[in-house]
C-alpha cells in the first residue's frame, strides 16, 4: 500500500500560505476548523496546529503542534500524534514538531493565540455547548507567565487564593484582578491582557474592572465587594504545591538513539556527527527532550520514535512540564544547536546544499507516495532601511593612545584602516525631540589598546549625555546603513595616522603604506546609494578594475574616474563626488573602460587584464528575532519570544534583538545601573553563543539602546506606538494606564508627571465619553 492512501484529505493542500490551520480529531480523523472557531480549546479534544512563515527569502517555515486537552482520550491524542507525522509528510517532511499539553503549552504555541488561550470544558464526544448558549457562570482564574501567560480555571473559593500568584475573578458585572503580595509584577501586567481579553469576549467590550492589591484593604468599595463575594475578609493559605509547580531543572543533555522503538543511550561525547541521517534520536535536557529525525528516515520510524517518546516520558515518570519538540534534519531550531558544545556550520538556510537537502526529503517522500507543499518562490523586493535624519551636528574623533582627536569637517569621512574613531550625531527626531546616535569604530588593522581606549572613551561619553544616545560598536567591512549615511562619502584608507599604528610600523616592520595626498592611491566605488557608497581603498595596480564599477584614481596632484563599462549610473555619480572629496578644486579627468589614456595605465604600474567582479553586499534573509536572556553557572541562556511585539519590552528587564545585521541590547528603564553597564559584555556573549551555533558575524554591529530613547532602525521592528513610550512606571503600571486609562482607588496615584501622559490620559476619557 503506498503512504499516499493511508495519509488523510484533511491535509490536502495545506501550508500554501503563511498563517495558521487547525484541525480537532473527531472519531480519530483530523476535521478541519472554522476561522471563527480558533483560540477555542476544549478540555475533552485534541487538536493540530499548523503555523506556516515565511523567511525574507521567500521559503516557508512550519511548526506543527499537536494540543492535548486535559480529558482528552489516550486514543484520541495518539491520533493527534501520528496524525502530526503524517502532515509533516505533507510537508515535505522537514517541519518542528510539538507536544502541547493543557495548561503546559510552549511559549511559541501560545504566541498565536495572544493574549492567551482559556480551554473551555466539554469537547466533541461530550457534545459540548458553545459558551455563547451557557447562562453565565462567575469564574476564578490563576494567570502565570511573565511573557507568554497560561490561564487555568480554579475553584471559586478563597482556598484558591494565594499570595503568590495573580487571579482574575470574572462576574457577570465586573472583573476583578487579584495580585498576590509576593506576586511578579510583569505577571500583574500580563494578567491585564487577561482581563481585557474577558471584557471584549464575554462582556462586549463594557464592564467595570477593579485592582485588588492582597494586603491593601480594607477601605476601598473595590476591595470590599471582591471579598464579600468569598463570603467576607479573612486571612488566605500558603500556595500548596501541586503538578504545576513540579519543573524539572535543564540538565548536561544525553542521546539516545531510537531504532525500532528502542532507545539506547550514545556513551560518546555530544557531537553533530553523531546524528545519522538513517535514524531518529532522542536528546534528554531534563526539562526539555528533542526528538531528532534524520533527514532520509522512513515514515514509520518517525511514528514509532513518537511512541518511543511517550513511553519514555511514562517510565522515566517525567512531569506534565516536560517540554516535547522534533526536528528534522537541516531545520535543527536555535535552541536544539545550543545544546551541543559546537555546531559546524554547513551552508545556511536558502543556500544550494539546503536546497538540495530539500531535493532529497522530496523525492524520498515522492517514493513513498507522498506529494510535498509547493515551494514558495515569491520575489524578495529589497528597502531602504530607515535612516536617521539628516540635518544633524556631525562630529567625529581619532583614537591616538590615550587621548582622542577631533577630525576637522573637511576630513569627516575618512576612517583608516589602523586607527579606531568615535562619531556622536545630534540630530531632531519628527517630534523636535533632540536624539544622538554615538558609535566607536574599529578598524580591521587598529591595535587593541586603540580599540579598548575607543570603546572606553564612548562609554564616558553615553554616560555624560545620561544613557540617552544609543551606542553602537561598529567594525570595519559591518557598517550598518545609518553608519555609512552619515557620511558623504565614506572613505576606508589604507594605514593609521594615531601614534600607536606608527609605532606598531616602527617595531614590527609592518607591511603596507599609510594613505597620502600625494602619493599613487586606488579607490573602489561599488556603492549605489547613501546608505552603501562605501568607498575602498585597494591595491594600485589594472588587476583591482571590474567592468562592474568605478574607481578612483590619486597619481600625485592628478585625479582620474574609471567608469566600468557594466557600472551604474549611480556609481558613476558616486566616484565624481569621491574625486572631489579627495582633492577639493582639482579637475577630475573621466574615462570609460576601453579610453583610458597612457598616463592612467602608467599611474598602475602598466595595463594588465582583470576580471568581472560582481560586489560583495551582505544579504540579510533571516528574519529577526528577540530573546531574554539570564547566566546559570556562568553560561549564558537566552529564551525567544515568539510573534514579539512592543509590549515585550518590559521596563524590568534587558533583551536581546538579533536582525542577523545587527545585535541590540535593549535595556528597560527600571533595571539597576550596574547592571546596565554590562550590556556590551552580555551582547559580546551572545555573539559568541550564535557565532558557534549560526552563521552570525563575530563582527556584526553591537548597539546598547536605552528604552524612551529607541532610534528609527530599532523601531522599525516592531508596531511602534510612540504613546508608550511616555507612560512611566514598572511594567504592571504601565499596562494598567494604556490598557484602560482609567482612575482606579488603588491603583493610579503613581500616575503622571509627564504632560504627554496628562493629556493622554484626557483623550482617553474623551474617547470613552463619545462612545457612551
Amino acid at each position: 500500500m503506498s503512504t499516499a492512501k493511508v495519509l488523510d484529505p484533511a491535509f490536502q493542500g495545506v501550508g500554501q500560505k503563511v498563517g495558521t490551520e487547525i484541525w480537532r480529531i473527531e472519531d480519530f480523523k483530523p476535521v478541519a476548523l472554522p476561522k471563527s472557531d480558533y483560540g477555542k480549546f476544549y478540555c475533552g479534544d485534541s487538536y493540530i496546529v499548523l503555523q506556516t512563515s515565511c523567511t525574507k527569502g521567500g521559503a516557508y517555515l512550519y511548526d506543527i503542534h499537536f494540543w492535548i486537552g486535559k480529558d482528552s482520550s489516550q486514543d484520541e491524542a495518539g491520533t493527534a500524534a501520528i496524525k502530526t507525522v503524517e502532515l509533516d509528510a505533507v510537508l515535505g517532511g522537514r517541519a518542528i514538531q510539538h507536544r502541547e499539553l493543557q495548561g503546559y503549552e510552549s511559549d511559541k504555541f501560545l504566541s498565536y493565540f495572544k493574549p492567551c488561550i482559556i480551554p473551555l470544558e466539554g469537547g466533541f464526544a461530550s457534545g459540548f455547548k458553545k459558551p455563547e448558549e451557557e447562562k453565565f457562570e462567575t469564574r476564578l482564574y490563576i494567570c502565570r507567565g511573565k511573557r507568554a501567560i497560561r490561564v487555568k480555571e480554579v475553584p471559586f473559593a478563597r482556598s484558591s487564593l494565594n499570595h503568590d500568584d495573580v487571579f482574575v475573578l470574572d462576574t457577570e458585572n465586573k472583573l476583578y484582578q487579584f495580585n498576590g503580595a509576593n506576586s511578579n509584577i510583569q505577571e500583574r501586567a500580563k494578567a491585564l491582557e487577561v482581563i481585557q481579553y474577558l471584557k471584549e469576549k464575554y462582556h462586549g467590550g463594557v464592564c467595570d474592572v477593579a485592582i485588588v492589591d492582597d494586603g491593601k484593604l480594607q477601605a476601598e468599595s473595590d476591595s470590599g465587594e471582591f471579598w464579600v463575594l468569598f463570603g467576607g475578609f479573612a486571612p488566605i493559605g500558603k500556595k500548596p504545591v501541586s503538578d504545576d509547580d513540579v519543573v524539572l531543572e535543564t540538565t548536561a543533555p544525553k542521546l539516545y538513539s531510537i531504532n525500532d522503538g528502542q532507545m539506547k543511550l550514545e556513551e560518546a561525547a555530544l557531537t553533530k556527527a553523531m546524528l545519522e541521517n538513517t535514524k531518529c534520536f532522542l536528546l534528554d535536557c531534563g526539562a526539555e527532550i528533542y526528538v531528532w529525525v534524520g533527514r532520509v528516515t522512513q515514515m514509520e520510524d518517525r511514528k514509532s520514535a513518537t511512541k518511543a517518546v511517550e513511553e519514555f516520558l511514562i517510565n522515566q515518570k517525567r512531569p506534565k512540564t516536560t517540554r516535547v519538540t522534533q526536528v528534522i534534519q537541516g531545520y535543527e531550531s536555535h535552541a536544539f544547536k545550543s545544546k551541543f558544545e559546537s555546531w559546524p556550520m554547513g551552508n545556511a538556510a536558502g543556500s544550494p546544499g539546503v536546497e538540495e537537502g530539500r531535493g532529497k526529503v522530496a523525492a524520498l517522500l515522492k517514493q513513498q507516495g507522498v506529494k510535498g507543499a509547493a515551494k514558495n518562490t515569491a520575489p524578495v523586493n529589497e528597502e531602504v532601511p530607515p535612516l536617521l535624519e539628516g540635518g544633524g551636528k556631525l562630529e567625529v574623533w581619532c583614537v591616538d593612545g590615550n587621548a582622542k582627536t577631533a577630525l576637522p569637517k573637511e576630513d569627516i569621512g575618512k576612517f583608516y584602516s589602523g586607527d579606531c574613531y568615535i562619531i556622536l550625531y545630534a540630530y531632531h527626531s519628527g517630534d523636535k525631540k533632540e536624539e544622538y546616535y554615538l558609535s566607536y569604530w574599529i578598524g580591521k588593522d587598529s591595535l587593541a589598546d586603540d580599540q579598548a581606549m575607543a570603546s572606553q572613551s564612548a562609554n564616558t561619553m553615553w554616560n555624560s549625555l545620561k544613557g540617552r544616545p544609543v551606542l553602537g560598536r561598529i567594525y570595519q567591512g559591518k557598517e550598518p546603513p545609518q553608519f555609512v549615511a552619515l557620511f558623504q562619502p565614506m572613505v576606508i584608507l589604507k594605514g593609521g595616522i594615531g601614534s600607536g599604528y606608527k609605532k606598531l610600523v616602527e617595531e614590527k616592520g609592518v607591511t603596507g603604506e599609510t594613505y597620502s595626498s600625494e602619493g599613487i592611491a586606488l579607490f573602489r566605488v561599488s556603492g549605489t546609494s547613501t546608505h552603501n557608497n562605501k568607498i575602498l581603498q585597494v591595491d594600485a595596480v589594472a588587476t583591482s578594475l571590474s567592468p562592474t564599477e568605478c574607481f578612483v584614481l590619486q597619481s600625485g596632484n592628478a585625479m582620474f574616474t574609471w567608469l566600468g563599462n557594466s557600472s551604474t549610473y549611480e556609481q558613476q555619480q558616486w566616484a565624481a563626488k569621491v574625486a572631489e572629496f579627495l582633492k577639493p578644486g582639482v579637475a577630475v579627468k573621466h574615462c570609460k573602460e576601453g579610453t583610458e589614456s597612457s598616463a592612467f595605465w602608467f599611474a598602475l604600474g602598466g595595463k594588465q587584464s582583470y576580471t568581472n567582479r560582481n560586489a560583495t553586499q551582505d544579504i540579510i534573509a533571516r528574519e529577526p528575532h528577540l530573546y531574554a536572556f539570564s547566566f546559570k553557572n556562568g553560561r549564558l541562556e537566552v529564551t525567544e519570544i515568539f510573534n514579539f511585539s512592543q509590549d515585550d519590552l518590559l521596563t524590568e528587564d534587558m533583551m536581546i534583538l538579533d536582525t542577523h545585521g545587527e545585535v541590540f541590547i535593549w535595556i528597560g528603564q527600571c533595571v539597576e545601573s550596574k547592571e546596565k553597564q554590562k550590556a556590551f559584555e552580555i551582547g559580546q556573549k551572545y555573539i559568541e553563543h550564535a557565532n558557534s551555533i549560526e552563521d552570525l558575524s563575530s563582527y556584526v554591529p553591537l548597539y546598547k539602546v536605552m528604552e524612551g530613547n529607541e532610534p528609527c532602525f530599532f523601531k522599525t521592528y516592531f508596531y511602534w506606538d510612540n504613546i508608550k513610550s511616555v507612560v512611566h512606571g514598572n511594567s504592571f503600571q504601565k499596562k494598567l494606564s494604556l490598557l484602560f486609562g482609567f482612575r482606579s482607588e488603588v491603583s493610579l496615584r503613581f500616575l503622571v508627571e509627564d504632560t504627554k501622559l496628562h493629556m493622554y490620559i484626557c483623550l482617553v476619557f474623551l474617547n470613552k465619553f463619545l462612545r457612551c
